[in-house]
């Protein structure tokens, strides 16, 4: 059931006028001007797309802690789970890593050691060990900026495939991320964390620096929920994903 009512994470002066603070974040960020080099592949396609996103008022629907990106339910993302088209890219914040994890905390790596006691308490390794051989992206979330590249990325090396996601982020992150996923077009759920979020943009922006010494959580229904439609995708026939 969709839930129209929710209390916001987002500080009201860090929800003022977000669209276009996070333009300007993510141009500033851009390194290497990869992101542009993307958006110029096809600056017609992405340009419009981004457009009418950005004029809308939301650029995702809210269920409970679940955010919908192109799609209207839970169960819209089961069918493209089920087509044998999807290519899902799953992808976990660092900041839910434990603050002793092996790999360190702000990297993109997960080695998910079960003889780590670390490990064992870390629900990336648990989702990321659930997860078919193939047909599927893990991913370790750093910045915006990272996961931007690597949809577009991804998205242009499988023209042949849906990409479809599978995130988790805070809801600030969520909300800015709407409108950059809207331009490429890819359909998807973000989940919401909880517990040492980022509520304002200045904690955001040191998290991207890898700022974040204390742990961001997730509740027990939202990881059940993750598991089963990483066991929904898993129980099709999938093709090879060449990276």
């Amino acid at each position: 059931m969709r839930i129209v009512g929710f209390m916001s994470d987002i500080v009201k002066s860090t929800a003022k006028n977000l669209k276009w603070k996070t333009l300007r974040y993510m141009l500033a960020h851009d390194t290497g001007w990869r992101l542009r080099r993307h958006f110029f592949s096809h600056p017609l396609k992405y340009g419009w797309a981004f457009i009418k996103s950005l004029v809308k008022s939301k650029s995702f629907v809210r269920d409970g802690n679940f955010f919908l990106y192109n799609i209207d339910s839970v169960e819209e993302f089961e069918l493209l789970l089920s087509d044998k088209k999807s290519l899902l890219v799953v992808g976990f914040s660092y900041c839910q890593k434990p603050l002793d994890c092996p790999c360190g905390r702000f990297t993109t790596e997960c080695m998910y050691d079960s003889d780590n006691q670390a490990c064992h308490q870390c629900f990336i390794g648990e989702a990321i060990n659930a997860l078919p051989d193939d047909g599927v992206v893990p991913l370790v979330i750093t910045t915006a900026n990272y996961i931007g590249d690597n949809i577009f990325r991804i998205v242009h090396e499988n023209p042949d495939k849906n990409v479809i996601f599978l995130i988790t982020s805070c809801e600030l992150a969520l909300t800015m991320f709407g409108d950059w996923g809207n331009m490429v077009n890819v359909k998807g759920i973000g989940v919401r964390l909880r517990d040492s979020t980022c509520k304002t943009f200045k904690a955001f922006e040191a998290s991207e620096k890898g700022i974040k010494p204390s742990l961001t959580t997730i509740d027990d229904n939202a990881k059940e929920d993750i598991l089963r439609l990483i066991q929904v995708y898993g129980a099709r026939t999938i093709p090879r994903y060449m990276d």
